[in-house]
């Protein structure tokens, strides 16, 4: 390929790009009522126990709104639930490759490092681990908006930081954070 391609090539990524945000469905308008505070029942990782094998505590999300809940600090029907994110979503920051990789179990087995998970069909593993992550990406992108539209917002779940682009990596398949930050350079303006 010559230098002189490259720019158009480059542009058309970006714009491709830009293109997958503008048409998102992952932010959507929240009434007054509820809180900026995102979680959804469906960030919690039940498998078969096989979630134990793992030190990170997989249902630690519910178990915090329940205890806020229980204490009287928080109204469930004031929760803001995220849309899960879709593929057109993902490949803002990820490549094909890498989201096709994560149709083997063997390979989300490493992601996650629960080796057991390499056993299961994957469709099992796309329900009941990569469907509750990809729910927890959708609620990190929108706490961004409701953060700019409201000054603060929690996502419960999220904060995938060990996950880039093309390889994930302890307990993290999508890279939210990056995610959220190319839907609020596009979606809210921000430069910086």
């Amino acid at each position: 390929m010559s230098s002189s391609s490259s720019p158009s090539v480059t542009t058309d990524a970006e714009t491709l790009k830009r293109n997958r945000i503008l048409s998102s469905k992952l932010y959507f308008d929240i009434p007054i009522f509820k809180l900026p505070l995102i979680y959804s029942p469906d960030y919690d990782i039940s498998f078969l126990g096989i979630e134990k094998l793992h030190p990170f505590d997989s249902s630690k999300w519910g178990r915090i709104c329940q205890f806020l809940s229980s204490e009287g600090f928080l109204d469930k029907n004031c929760i803001v639930e995220p849309l899960e994110a879709s593929k057109e979503d993902l490949l803002v920051v990820h490549s094909e490759s890498y989201l096709k990789s994560l149709q083997s179990s063997p390979n989300v087995s490493i992601i996650i490092e629960v080796p057991p998970v390499a056993l299961f069909p994957n469709c099992l593993v796309q329900r009941k681990v990569l469907y509750p992550f990809r729910k927890q990406v959708g609620g990190t992108i929108l706490a961004a908006k409701l953060a700019k539209e409201r000054g603060w917002a929690i996502n419960v779940g999220g904060g995938f930081h060990h996950c880039s682009a093309d390889e994930g990596g302890g307990f993290c398949a999508y890279a939210d954070i990056s995610l959220c930050i190319h839907y609020a350079f596009v979606q809210l303006n921000i430069s910086r």
